[in-house]
């Protein structure tokens, strides 16, 4: 499929303007800037400076908005540009596109403001926006019979985590945090799912055509299948026993068996390609911090904080950027290279995830630490907004001339 009719090619958006073909080129930069705000807030209400408007505890709002605020719209862009490519129908186009993405900005604001907004509209907001993103990837994928089924079901996980992790905050839990858990879960399920095919097809590809034929990387075998069902498993008991001796030995041997498949992937020989290569430097942060977790769990000296921001701050971050980056310029005929600005992008937040990482074994003041990496975090994403959301709202400049 082209370019075109990836990104605006529904005859029926022909005429609408070029920022609403397709979700992704609004979702990409408000989740992006939306990550900033929050990380800037939070720190801020940690050390004192501010007291956040919302009904949540600070913690607990933080967590909910980077995983189902941040991530949901990541993950709506993400679909909006793949789903078409998947099923071969139309970019959803114009005023439904404004309206997804307004539902999702009301959400945000609704649950940030909860403290006087009644805390059930938040609620409606966020659960009524996956809800609708569910709905959307289903109709597309089921109609088209596409093989990406699994998804659906992943999306439907993550709208009912969404939904109890809301709970947990309102006191109707036992487990508060067994919302905010499953959500984690589900998310480097994603990862280890889509990073697992795109990795090593990309890497692929482009070794390909650098004529590099010899030990191309390893494709999706039985052997991925394993280490996503194991990965699957240490996560789904994790979820429900975050302290059990059992979790931290499944998580250490799921964090092994990733690590092995990452080496099967010929990252190495891509280093030459920034766009290329930072996937595989950001799915590293998957079995490192699967197994600072399992660590975590069994001995205190790794601090549970640093395995979750190895896997939240690190993996999570650092993949969706590296998919933003490169799915952007694909969907607007931009060439597929990393410029100085992308490549600046790549190194803020790595730095920054490995000094959150980092921070609560450094010998210098721990909030010092904190305000460091998230700066260094929140740059890499107000970078991605300056330098990628004018490539996504403006045509490329030889359909200018």
């Amino acid at each position: 499929m082209t370019i075109a009719a990836a990104t605006g090619g529904a005859r029926s958006g022909a005429g609408s303007p070029l920022w609403l073909r397709g979700a992704y080129r609004l979702f990409f930069g408000a989740g992006a800037l939306w990550a900033v705000v929050v990380v800037t807030l939070w720190v801020g209400a940690l050390g004192g400076r501010w007291v956040l408007p919302t009904a949540m505890e600070p913690l607990a709002w933080h967590q909910h908005e980077m995983l189902f605020g941040y991530l949901s719209a990541i993950i709506a862009g993400f679909l909006s540009a793949a789903i078409p490519n998947w099923t071969g129908r139309p970019t959803v186009t114009g005023w439904r596109v404004a309206a997804v993405v307004g539902l999702w900005l009301a959400a945000r604001l609704a649950i940030l403001f909860s403290a006087t907004v009644p805390p059930l509209v938040g609620v409606a907001l966020d659960v009524g926006f996956l809800a609708v993103l569910l709905a959307y990837a289903t109709r597309e994928i089921v109609a088209s019979g596409n093989r990406n089924k699994p998804i659906l079901l992943i999306l439907l996980l993550f709208t009912a985590a969404s939904a109890l992790d809301h709970a947990g905050a309102m006191g109707m839990l036992a487990d508060p945090a067994l919302g905010m858990r499953t959500g984690f879960a589900l998310i480097l399920l994603l990862i280890s799912i889509i990073g697992g095919r795109i990795t090593p097809a990309f890497t692929r590809n482009w070794l390909m055509r650098q004529g590099r034929t010899d030990r191309l990387p390893t494709m999706a075998n039985r052997f991925d299948t394993a280490v996503i069902g194991a990965t699957a498993l240490a996560l789904a008991l994790w979820t429900t026993r975050p302290d059990s001796i059992v979790s931290a030995a499944l998580l250490l041997v799921a964090g092994a068996l990733q690590a092995a498949r990452l080496t099967r992937w010929a990252g190495l020989k891509a280093r030459d390609d920034a766009l290329v290569f930072v996937l595989h430097l950001s799915y590293a942060w998957l079995p490192l911090g699967l197994v600072l977790l399992g660590c975590a769990i069994i001995h205190p000296f790794i601090p549970v904080s640093s395995a979750i921001h190895a896997l939240g701050a690190g993996a999570m971050a650092a993949m969706t950027l590296a998919v933003m980056t490169r799915a952007t310029r694909g969907h607007t005929g931009r060439p597929l290279e990393a410029d100085r600005l992308t490549v600046g992008i790549y190194i803020l937040v790595h730095l920054g995830a490995l000094l959150r990482v980092a921070a609560p074994l450094l010998p210098i003041d721990y909030m010092l630490a904190i305000r460091i990496a998230g700066g260094l975090w929140s740059a890499a994403f107000l970078l991605f907004v300056l330098a990628y959301v004018p490539m996504a709202v403006r045509p490329p400049p030889a359909a200018r001339r």
